[in-house]
């Protein structure tokens, strides 16, 4: 027994797709650079130190002395001189007029002029200490310094950006089909009978 039949043939349809990746190329390029240092400003005020060295005693008792001191002293000691006589004398004077109220003027005054004078001398050193004067000043220093800003006219560079979008291609390889075919198909009919 033939039964009739239907056949179906599909093919399905197919798809191509074609991709070109996407590109981005990224370049930086160096900043500029334009950095100025200006040197700061220094004022430097400075008052010398001063050492001071007086000798002057210490030579005089090494008796250096300038012409000038040994005037000096000599006159001094002149005018002091002088004055001792005039009261060795006047003394000498007054206990001269006294003569009658007893005593020995004459001789007393003979045996005082003619004995030497004691001096009286200890240990001494020459130069005698601290004869020496030394006198320091350390002076002074005062330093002022302003310091300058950094001049910087740095120019940062932008970077260069190239992109290039990926392209997809979508087209269709081979489109659906179907096919139909009949197999023992009959269309009976009323005294009649065609195969399709």
């Amino acid at each position: 027994m033939n039964l009739p039949q239907i056949r179906l043939q599909s093919t399905p349809s197919t798809l191509e797709i074609r991709t070109n990746a996407g590109r981005v190329d990224i370049e930086t390029p160096p900043p500029s650079l334009d950095i100025q240092q200006p040197k700061a400003k220094m004022e430097i005020e400075r008052r010398p130190s001063k050492l001071t060295i007086d000798q002057t005693e210490a030579r005089a008792d090494m008796d250096l002395k300038s012409v000038r001191r040994r005037i000096e002293e000599f006159s001094r000691q002149g005018y002091e001189d002088w004055l001792a006589g005039i009261a060795r004398m006047a003394q000498d004077g007054d206990e001269l007029m006294m003569i009658e109220n007893g005593g020995n003027a004459i001789a007393e005054q003979a045996r005082r002029n003619s004995e030497n004078p004691m001096y009286e001398f200890n240990i001494g050193w020459i130069p005698s200490a601290g004869s020496v004067k030394i006198q320091y000043d350390p002076g002074n220093v005062k330093v002022n310094i302003e310091p300058q800003k950094v001049i910087n006219n740095t120019q940062v560079q932008k970077p260069i950006i190239n992109v290039s979008k990926a392209k997809v291609d979508i087209s269709v390889k081979r489109y659906a089909d179907l096919q139909i075919d009949f197999v023992n198909l009959k269309h009976v009919g009323i005294q009649y009978e065609q195969e399709i």
